[in-house]
């Protein structure tokens, strides 16, 4: 393991945590109804598909055991 890895990986699971809690409880109509819910949640969309490239850069062992990791990174460019 890198020693960058740990720090990307913690990253990754604040900024998925942060969604989880936000998220809780709404639907899909919520989300496309309240725009700070959605700039809320955004970012830490691009922090966890960012932190995931950076990984897989960096180790790509250790990025390669998240599943669909290429499709997350993909993901923050939508």
């Amino acid at each position: 393991m890198q020693p960058k890895t740990p720090k990307l990986l913690e990253d990754i699971r604040d900024a998925a945590a942060f969604v989880r809690q936000t998220v809780r409880g709404c639907t899909i109509d919520d989300y496309r109804r309240d725009r700070p819910l959605r700039q809320a949640i955004a970012p830490n969309l691009e922090i966890i598909g960012e932190a995931v490239d950076r990984l897989a850069r960096l180790d790509p062992d250790t990025a390669a055991r998240i599943s669909k990791y290429r499709q997350i990174i993909a993901f923050r460019h939508v």
